[in-house]
């Protein structure tokens, strides 16, 4: 990271809402910033914040085995040499602290980052323990993959400073970064996420989403057009791999270039979106008429059993019995190496679609 990043990052980062506040008067070189949970997401953020800025970061997990995780499976996201070696020397000197309460991670924070378990009960209380500790200049940041901020809020005397910051997986290589304000969030708290994100250096996209719905933009499309695969799959018409393949051939790499607006307006020729859409509205109503209605209300996968991928003793599959026993079948269960090798190749896709639109 430049210098120049740099100074940018540590001048937003020591933004307050009062110039006499003590975190404004805090050291620019050492940026506290809090991390709770360390799961897939937690540690992605903790390699990205450790790669581009000068943050020191404190990192909180209730898992009794919190060293030993952080020094195994963190070395593997840093994407340098002697890894292992570098996490130990930031255990070392300071700048990434292992804490073993909420409050001691985040006595010195300005930004206090969440990602725990999607339970709405288990993150209030999470936000209680954080409230009761920072400074009320701190800034407070869930990346939750759908409970909106207005809800984790609820039983907060000032619901002012919480906004949902919502990734794509692994958040360390995706550049997506949602960002999401409830109905009571400060303005100045969603400007501060979006710059924060802009100047990091990292090239992620923030992008600030004006109303909370369920799931928010991102997940709300994937999830669209992972019904219509698990349809198409159910209903005999087309196999996993093969729907794999149709999307990692056509529309994969053309939304990595154009999204679906940008990408149906050039459909339309000189004529642009109007006319793709008086050309196809026959056929894309027939597919709206015809598309599938999944849904895991009336699903009897979801047990303990076969989330472990034992067998089924039960002759009539659910639609996502076919899905997952299909793509089971199809790749075996992931590995590190396999996501090793996706986030590999992923880096090489948006470094090409950098150099293509840069």
């Amino acid at each position: 990271m430049s210098i120049e990043a740099g100074e940018t990052i540590r001048s937003k980062l020591a933004y307050t809402r009062r110039p006499e506040s003590a975190v404004s008067s805090q050291s620019q070189t050492d940026i506290p910033i809090t991390l709770i949970g360390l799961g897939t997401i937690g540690i992605s953020f903790a390699s990205l914040y450790l790669k581009h800025s000068e943050a020191t970061i404190s990192i909180y997990d209730p898992r009794p085995d919190l060293q030993e995780h952080v020094k195994s499976i963190l070395p593997g996201y840093l994407d340098v040499k002697d890894a292992k070696e570098l996490v130990q020397t930031y255990l070392t000197n300071g700048r990434l602290r292992i804490c073993s309460s909420v409050e001691e991670a985040c006595k010195e924070a300005v930004i206090v980052q969440e990602q725990t378990a999607e339970n709405v009960t288990l993150k209030r209380l999470i936000w209680k323990q954080v409230v009761d500790t920072v400074s009320p200049e701190a800034h407070l940041w869930s990346s939750t993959s759908g409970i909106p901020a207005s809800q984790q809020v609820a039983e907060l005397e000032d619901k002012s400073r919480l906004l949902v910051v919502h990734p794509f997986n692994p958040p360390h290589i995706m550049p997506l970064i949602e960002i999401v304000p409830s109905p009571h969030t400060r303005p100045e708290e969603t400007e501060f996420a979006r710059s924060f994100f802009s100047a990091l250096g990292s090239d992620h996209q923030p992008v600030v989403i004006k109303k909370e719905v369920p799931g928010f933009v991102g997940n709300r499309l994937a999830f669209v057009l992972l019904r219509e695969a698990c349809h198409l799959v159910s209903e005999g018409v087309v196999s996993v791999e093969d729907i794999d393949k149709v999307v990692e051939a056509s529309i994969g790499p053309r939304w990595a270039v154009t999204g679906p607006f940008k990408s149906y307006h050039y459909g339309g020729g000189t004529r642009g979106l109007g006319a793709f859409f008086h050309n196809l509205s026959g056929t894309i109503e027939d597919i709206w008429d015809t598309a599938g209605t999944e849904s895991f209300k009336s699903s009897s996968f979801l047990t303990e059993a076969k989330q472990a991928g034992e067998g089924d003793s039960n002759p009539s599959k659910s639609w996502a019995d076919v899905v997952v026993e299909q793509t089971r079948e199809a790749y075996g269960m992931p590995t590190p190496a396999d996501f090793a090798k996706r986030d590999e190749a992923l880096k090489k896709l948006l470094q090409a679609r950098n150099t293509k639109t840069g």
